[in-house]
């Protein structure tokens, strides 16, 4: 369904995304922010899951900056050294430029929200702490709470975690709660990355289908409606 393309940030750096359109008009438009693993089978899977249920839907390359077409199914330990390598270098506040072109490119469809899984899901909180012209945003499992919990949305948002996440304890999930009322956080019966299929030991399909069915309606609301 879903086909590679090109955008073009603000400061002229070209990096890749995948981008998959509804079949007639679509509803909105959503930007999908990668796990770590860049634009991989899971978050490919993500892009033509909105587009079946209506949206027109782009995922930015947000390592290109660091490792030109990066991408990887491999979920072993030898990735993650390669990973951590990378995040050494990761600049956030130039990543953005990157979600901005995303959304961008999604806008033609109207209304834009944004999701993200792991690293994705402190992305998404980040853009909508900068508005980008979004009007909503859902994210999952992202760690580094304390990154970002001083970060105040502008548009409306829901975030998604595991109870068992040993990576983001629950007492910084009651933090955000706290110091965020506004936002909708909801949390799970389940492990970090508890919606990606193509890793077993962490997915859970009917917390993935509970928290994924929030954020389509989520989207209806806020980009269709």
């Amino acid at each position: 369904m879903g086909e590679r393309i090109k955008l073009t940030a603000a400061d002229g750096f070209e990096l890749n995304a995948y981008r998959a359109a509804p079949e007639g008009t679509p509803k909105g438009g959503v930007v999908v922010i990668q796990e770590v693993w860049g634009l991989n089978t899971f978050i490919r899977s993500v892009v033509d899951g909105f587009a079946k249920n209506g949206f027109l839907a782009v995922a930015p390359a947000m390592f290109d900056r660091l490792d030109y077409g990066y991408e990887s199914d491999n979920y072993g330990p030898d990735q993650f050294v390669i990973i951590g390598g990378m995040m050494k270098k990761f600049d956030h506040a130039t990543a953005l430029h990157d979600v901005e072109a995303a959304i961008k490119a999604a806008s033609v469809a109207g209304k834009v929200g944004i999701t993200g899984y792991c690293f994705g899901g402190s992305v998404t909180w980040r853009a909508a702490s900068k508005g980008l012209g979004l009007s909503a945003a859902s994210g999952y499992y992202g760690g580094g709470i304390p990154n970002y919990i001083d970060l105040a949305p502008v548009v409306p948002i829901e975030m998604h975690y595991g109870d068992q996440d040993k990576g983001i304890p629950l007492d910084q999930v009651e933090e955000l709660k706290a110091r965020h009322p506004e936002a909708d956080i909801y949390t799970y019966e389940g492990d970090h990355g508890f919606c990606n299929f193509a890793r077993p030991s962490n997915y859970n399909e009917a917390a993935c289908k509970e928290a994924s069915a929030r954020t389509l309606a989520f989207f209806n609301t806020h980009l269709a409606g």
